[in-house]
């Protein structure tokens, strides 16, 4: 909490009813006001940002090799940002539904946090901070983690923004 307002670490993702709904009481706001506020500090914070370039080298690793050279001058374009976000963007949403179901598996979790060496905690923790993650947070330590082991490939329709995900 002492993060977030001095401002090193961002607010949680929306849909954490976890911490907004027992925070939205004890403040005695409408249940709507600090996920509102939320959503907007995190679009600011996402237009301002453009993915670590390490974080889109792992992405492109993954599509097939002809697209990559497509996308990596389409990239080097002064509008390749939005491409980059959504390219990103859209694999960390299916990295996160997977994270979400795993976070949901306690007894999985736990074998998990023993098998890294780590507390349940811990585990617990890098979990819900890839949750909050968007595609300007990323990390090529998350890619690592959580996109890679669970993407196979990926293909972009570049007309439309349609993306097609192989997942293993």
């Amino acid at each position: 909490m002492a993060d977030m307002v001095s401002g090193r670490r961002r607010p949680p993702a929306p849909g954490r009813s976890d911490l907004y709904a027992p925070m939205t009481k004890f403040l005695r706001l409408h249940r709507n006001d600090l996920p509102t506020c939320a959503r907007a500090e995190r679009a600011a914070a996402v237009a301002a940002g453009r993915p670590d370039p390490e974080v889109c080298r792992q992405v492109l690793e993954l599509c097939a090799p002809e697209r990559q050279r497509v996308l990596q001058r389409r990239f080097a374009r002064p509008d390749g940002a939005e491409l980059e976000r959504v390219i990103v963007g859209r694999l960390l949403l299916v990295a996160q539904g997977f994270v979400n179901r795993k976070l949901e598996d306690e007894v999985g979790l736990r074998m998990a946090a023993v098998r890294e060496g780590c507390t349940y905690l811990q585990a617990r923790m890098r979990l819900l901070e890839f949750l909050d993650a968007d595609a300007a947070s990323l990390t090529a330590r998350d890619c690592e983690e959580f996109l890679r082991p669970r993407i196979t490939t990926w293909d972009i329709d570049l007309d439309t923004h349609a993306m097609r995900i192989v997942l293993k």
